[in-house]
């Protein structure tokens, strides 16, 4: 296991009047994500980039904190990230985790913080699960999950008469919560599953599935995968010709990298995503300082997520004057978080954090290479995700 150590020393200490120094609060943070596979390019440097950057500027305005950062690559495998999460919160010093995706690794990594009573700030992992029946106090989910990407993406699609569905599912704990929500909204709203197939994670050759979903003859062929599986199977159904002969292909996580990757073959795809950086001028203002650190490359909503989230955290570790979890997650449900990336949002009970998501539909390239949205609709915060009282959290009192 290699640990990238980031220690950053961002703040020299404030002289109070007497001239004496200010007392410190040091608070270390680890970012644990996929550095080296499938999803190292929507989370990966990108995400520590983004944990330095929220680091740096909560440091211009309060000068009560040290921040350190740490990271590891989890290699999406739980147990090589349940033994780094062991490792930093007992011989480490790690009061908090950050992003995680691979929701296995997310799964493990909740119940080893909630056993160890310190912080998860999760941007990576997608399972609904999280906040339903595996819901922590210690645990805030905050950028997307399962049941958002099924109520955007699929509401969409049933509501031009895209009906009938087919799912090509990563075989792991985010797949099949991602095929479980879809499928009960695709039922919910009248339409019918014509069956579905899982496939190996990560996976390469997806030749045989792709196959089945033709044979189907379903109106969409829903990827309930992501990032180079996404990409992957996307750039094979062009191959195969699948939107030639009438399919649709839905992305249900699809992120802004993954539409660059791929180019024309992504065009016309819908896809729903919490953050774009062209929507405003704050994440214009963010993404072009995350560019300049990262070879020009705009941020994921994951990576944005990341920022927001330690944005959060760091406020209530300044607000409460210190590292106690109780403490800390308190304040942070009790107050509004506001950041330049999702405006202001609030955390519920059950550890969802609340914020609009976006319907868009990728495009050709337009006023320059990373123009490739065009915003079909905006779910409102309150519509955006799974009611709280319908996820079987026991953290959410009836």
């Amino acid at each position: 296991m290699k640990l990238h150590v980031l220690a950053l020393g961002l703040i020299a200490a404030g002289l109070l009047s007497s001239g004496e120094i200010q007392a410190q609060t040091k608070v270390k943070v680890g970012v644990m994500n996929d550095r080296s596979g499938v999803y190292a390019d929507i989370t990966g440097e990108g995400s520590v980039v983004a944990a330095r950057m929220a680091a740096e500027d909560f440091a211009a305005v309060d000068k009560g904190l040290t921040v350190e950062i740490v990271s590891a690559d989890h290699q999406n495998k739980p147990d090589i990230g349940s033994n780094i999460a062991r490792q930093w919160y007992d011989r480490d010093g790690v009061d908090a985790i950050l992003d995680v995706p691979t929701s296995s690794v997310a799964l493990a990594v909740n119940q080893i913080t909630r056993d160890k009573n310190k912080i998860f700030l999760n941007s990576g992992a997608g399972t609904s699960d999280l906040t339903g029946a595996q819901c922590s106090p210690n645990t805030v989910h905050w950028t997307y999950d399962t049941w958002a990407l099924a109520h955007g993406t699929a509401s969409a699609l049933i509501a031009q008469g895209d009906d009938t569905w087919f799912f090509i599912t990563a075989d792991y704990a985010f797949g099949h919560a991602l095929e479980r929500d879809a499928s009960a909204l695709v039922k919910a709203q009248g339409g019918t599953v014509a069956g579905s197939v899982r496939h190996p994670f990560p996976g390469q050759d997806f030749a045989s599935f792709l196959l089945q979903a033709q044979a189907s003859g379903a109106k969409v062929v829903a990827l309930a995968n992501a990032g180079g599986d996404t990409i992957n199977a996307i750039k094979q159904a062009s191959e195969f010709g699948l939107q030639a002969g009438g399919q649709k292909l839905a992305g249900l996580l699809t992120t802004i990298r993954d539409v660059k990757t791929l180019g024309p073959a992504a065009q016309g795809l819908l896809l729903t995503e919490s953050f774009y950086w062209d929507m405003n001028d704050g994440t214009r203002a963010f993404s072009k300082r995350f560019a300049e650190r990262m070879g020009g490359q705009m941020p994921s909503m994951i990576q944005a997520g990341v920022y927001a989230s330690l944005t959060h955290y760091l406020k209530a570790v300044a607000a409460t004057k210190g590292k106690d979890p109780a403490a800390v997650m308190a304040w942070m449900k009790a107050n509004p978080s506001d950041d330049p990336l999702f405006g202001r949002g609030r955390i519920r009970a059950d550890g969802r954090h609340i914020h609009p998501m976006y319907l868009f539909q990728a495009k050709a390239p337009g006023k320059g290479d990373w123009d490739l949205y065009t915003l079909r609709a905006t779910i409102p915060a309150d519509q955006a995700f799974r009611p709280e009282a319908e996820g079987g959290c026991p953290l959410v009192k009836s």
